[in-house]
C-alpha cells in the first residue's frame, strides 16, 4: 500500500518528489540524476530489487510514478520484487537460524556496547559522506559562475559554448532553456570533447 501511494505521489507531483527525496538524502548533488538514470536504463525490473538497494528503494516507486508506468505493470513489478525481497531474508533466517541465534547470544554477551559499536559505525559513514561531499562543493566553486554572471557576459556579446546537461525527465517538466544552448545528456559529454571550440569556454548546467 505505501508503495503504492508513493507511485501515486510520483504520478501527480512529477519529478519535483524526487528532488524532495533527494535534498534530505547522504548525497543531495549526485542522487537526481543517479536515480534518474538507473531507472531509464532497468525500468520496471528496477522495481525488483529496489528495496536491497539503499536509497533506491525509496525512489524507485515515485519514479514509476513520474516515467507514468502503467499501474498494472508498476503493481506486478512490485509485488514481485516485496516477494522477492521477503522470500530472500526468511530464506537466509530459515537456512542460518542457529548462526543468528549465536549472534544474539553474543549481541546480548556485549551488553550496551553493540548499540555504541552500531551509532559509531553509522556516525562515520555519514562523516565520511558529509566531508567527501565538501570536497567536491570546494572543487565545484573553483569553476563555478553565477547564473547573474554569464547573463552579462552574453548580453556582452562574448563567444560561449553553453551545455545544458539536465535530464529529459528535467527538461520535459521545464522545457525552457538559455538561448543558443546545447542540450546533451552527461553521459555524451565526454564522447563529445571536439565539438565544442577551443577558443571559447564551455559553460555547463544541469538541475
Amino acid at each position: 500500500m505505501a508503495d503504492f501511494l508513493w507511485y501515486e505521489v510520483g504520478r501527480r507531483r512529477g519529478s519535483k518528489v524526487l528532488h524532495l527525496l533527494c535534498r534530505i538524502s547522504l548525497e543531495p548533488d549526485s542522487c537526481v540524476r543517479r536515480t534518474e538514470g538507473l531507472f531509464e536504463r532497468q525500468g520496471a525490473r528496477s522495481l525488483l530489487v529496489a528495496k536491497f538497494v539503499p536509497g533506491l528503494g525509496a525512489v524507485a516507486t515515485p519514479l514509476a510514478g513520474i516515467f507514468q508506468m502503467r499501474l498494472r505493470r508498476f503493481l506486478l513489478f512490485d509485488i514481485l520484487g516485496v516477494l522477492l525481497w521477503l522470500g530472500t531474508y526468511m530464506g537466509l533466517g530459515y537456512f542460518f537460524s542457529a548462526e543468528i541465534e549465536r549472534i544474539a547470544q553474543n549481541a546480548r554477551a556485549l551488553g550496551s556496547w553493540i548499540v555504541v559499536l552500531l551509532i559509531s559505525a553509522f556516525i562515520a559513514y555519514v562523516l565520511y559522506k558529509f566531508v567527501a561531499r565538501q570536497k567536491f562543493l570546494r572543487d565545484l566553486r573553483i569553476g563555478r559562475i553565477t547564473v547573474e554572471e554569464l547573463k552579462r557576459r552574453i548580453d556582452a556579446g562574448e563567444a560561449l559554448s553553453i551545455v545544458d546537461l539536465r535530464h529529459s525527465l528535467d527538461f520535459e517538466a521545464d522545457p525552457e532553456t538559455i538561448p543558443g544552448a546545447v542540450r546533451m545528456d552527461a553521459r555524451e559529454l565526454t564522447d563529445n570533447k571536439g565539438r565544442f571550440p577551443a577558443d571559447r569556454e564551455v559553460v555547463l548546467y544541469c538541475t
